[in-house]
């Protein structure tokens, strides 16, 4: 579906005047349909979000490092180390932002925030897409792609999950709104523009993989032809870059410099540079398969396809000039999109998806979703009988199709976890906590082995570390070594579920993870050649027990673990490149320190260590305490 304007000749103008004249009420009821729609729509979403509020533990995450930063130890998780186990750099300081503000909990505010940006999303979604079509002059326009968003449960699931599934939506709606009105313009000023590439820019900062989008609107932004500018185009084009870039880029920079890395720790953890394209097949289909997907999509690009004909919409001239004019049309910016959520698609199954049902492709359907959000329906029937006819089926075609999937489960194994890997992330913590709506950090007092977490932790003011029991039914409690210092040694931490454990803890317990989303030492880590997908790192205790400096010997250690591999992990941590990597979280922030992260981060990056100490100490040419006799 490409979007050209057309001109009408003669004939057809005086075709046009002889056909039937819609009431001279129709503008007055077509915009009140139009406004109604909108409405309708936002307070169905809002219900529907609602109806199945939570806060994933993967939201909770995020709260650890607001709390840090309300706290004046700036954004980290831990206190004691520089990592930025958040994913999207915008999330979390707008969450910060109001939690600023209105000094309401935590809980309360992302919750709020979140369901917010999501309904605002559609919202946004539904006026770019009227723009598209030319507004509520002689027609109707119909919600129709954002029904198919809306009654998707993960969708409904991640309006209010306290991820930043939301703001991803709400920033890409806006963008796609304003994109449509510069395209249409017929006079283009300086600062509306600039606010568009302002926006724009911050992609990466929305959520790394929003790059893409961003680059391109900026691409065709830059290359259209621009408004006049007193200074010449030559400028201009000048400055679109340096405000396009000026957050983002001054962010990277002081990202890789208080960080040593050029993305966040999640990316690092997660490899999301690796390829698994089966597991990426499984995960689309997961979601396409289970709720019919493919009928709506095709039912709607078969609408808009007949909807753009009808407005004889073409192609650009296949010149540099036709094209470039083109760029600033609304043709392009649809092929912008849907590029976008095509190219993003692409990159979703590469990675493998997520172990989280249908998330990370929530993005990508409401790109694809956003030329057909609304649907145009003409008030004059005369030569387009069949372009109204095949717009309702599609219509009834897509508001049935809503009421199925609305109603529709598509994993029903509970807390079973598939082979696949992938879970109903909401259900799966309903049923594991007892509670319909867990939201409050408290409500996940009653996952297994929480309560008793909080309870050791008070119970033993030394400090120490606490490990789960290899059945994971309860927890070891490594202790420091005598002499204790005054106060204790501190409590450490070590759990794969980071939310729930960080929010029912003070902020001086170091909370850390095996997969290392807030533990560089495990990020840094091998991935799992056949591991849960977003699991895949596993670092053995041992490490822990070595990094930490809790006693590392029996009975005091637990059972379990081997006295050789835990001298083995603190001789593997002894490697110059993972000392420095640790020192580049650890070292108190100076501009020394600050300069070395900078020029090493992209080093930093690809840094990775064997999880098998044995192996680790091969790897970096370090003498074993343990070799193996000759044979």
């Amino acid at each position: 579906m490409l979007v050209a304007e057309q001109d009408s000749t003669e004939d057809e103008q005086l075709r046009d005047d002889e056909s039937p004249r819609p009431d001279a009420r129709f503008p007055v009821l077509s915009r009140a349909i139009f406004v109604g729609g909108v409405v309708v729509t936002a307070v169905l979403f809002t219900v529907g979000a609602w109806q199945r509020r939570w806060i994933a533990d993967d939201g909770l995450i995020v709260l650890r490092t607001i709390r840090n930063l309300l706290a004046g130890n700036g954004p980290v998780f831990n206190a004691d180390e520089r990592v930025e186990a958040n994913t999207s750099t915008a999330w979390t300081y707008l969450v910060w932002f109001f939690s600023w503000l209105t000094q309401a909990r935590l809980e309360y505010v992302v919750l709020g925030v979140a369901l917010v940006v999501s309904v605002l999303a559609v919202v946004f979604a539904m006026l770019g897409t009227a723009r598209l079509w030319g507004g509520t002059s002689g027609q109707l326009l119909i919600p129709a792609g954002v029904l198919v968003y809306i009654a998707l449960p993960p969708a409904r699931d991640y309006a209010t999950s306290g991820l930043e599934s939301g703001l991803v939506i709400c920033w890409a709606g806006l963008l796609w709104w304003l994109m449509i009105r510069w395209s249409q313009a017929a006079v283009v000023r300086v600062p509306s523009l600039l606010g568009l590439v302002f926006l724009a820019g911050l992609a990466p900062l929305v959520r790394p993989e929003a790059t893409l989008i961003g680059v391109l609107a900026l691409g065709m932004i830059f290359l259209a032809p621009l408004p006049q500018f007193r200074f010449g185009p030559i400028a201009l084009r000048a400055l679109i870059v340096f405000v396009a870039g000026i957050v983002p880029v001054g962010y990277q920079i002081w990202r890789m410099g208080y960080y040593g890395l050029p993305y966040p720790n999640t990316a690092v953890a997660k490899d999301a540079g690796g390829a698994k394209w089966g597991q990426g097949v499984t995960y689309l289909w997961d979601l396409v398969g289970p709720y019919y997907l493919w009928i709506p999509l095709l039912v709607l690009l078969i609408a808009g396809v007949v909807a753009g004909i009808a407005r004889g919409f073409a192609l650009p001239r296949l010149t540099v000039a036709g094209v470039r004019v083109w760029l600033r049309s609304p043709s392009a910016v649809v092929v912008m999109v849907l590029a976008s959520g095509l190219l993003l698609t692409v990159y979703a199954v590469r990675v493998g998806g997520d172990f989280m049902h249908g998330r990370m492709l929530l993005t990508q359907l409401f790109l694809l979703l956003l030329p057909v959000a609304v649907v145009p329906i003409p008030a004059r029937l005369r030569n387009s009988g069949w372009s109204i006819a095949v717009l309702l089926i599609a219509l009834l075609g897509t508001a049935g199709w809503s009421l199925y999937a609305a109603s529709t489960t598509a994993i029903t194994t509970g807390t079973k976890i598939r082979s696949s890997g992938i879970v109903d992330e909401r259900i799966y913590y309903v049923l594991n906590t007892g509670k319909d709506h867990p939201i409050l950090a408290e409500d996940y007092l009653d996952y297994p082995r929480m309560r008793a977490m909080v309870n050791d932790i008070a119970a033993n003011p030394n400090g120490g570390l606490l490990l789960n029991s290899p059945a994971f039914t309860f927890w070891y409690l490594d202790p420091p070594p005598q002499p204790i210092p005054e106060g204790g040694s501190g409590h450490t931490v070590y759990f794969l579920n980071l939310g729930m454990t960080s929010m029912n803890v003070p902020l001086d317990v170091r909370v850390i993870d095996p997969m290392g989303l807030a533990y560089p030492l495990a990020a840094h880590s091998d991935r799992l050649a056949d591991g849960r997908i977003g699991h895949d790192k596993s670092l053995y205790p041992d490490w822990v027990v070595a990094d930490s400096g809790m006693v590392d010997i029996h009975p005091w250690m637990p059972w379990y673990m081997d006295e050789e591999w835990v001298t083995q992990a603190r001789t593997a941590m002894s490697c110059p490149q993972t000392q420095a990597l640790m020192i580049s979280t650890r070292d108190p922030m100076t501009f020394d320190r600050f300069k070395h992260n900078l020029r090493h981060a992209m080093t930093f990056a690809k840094y990775r260590i064997d999880r098998v100490p044995k192996y680790e100490i091969q790897r970096c040419g370090l003498v074993d305490p343990f070799p193996e006799p000759p044979r």
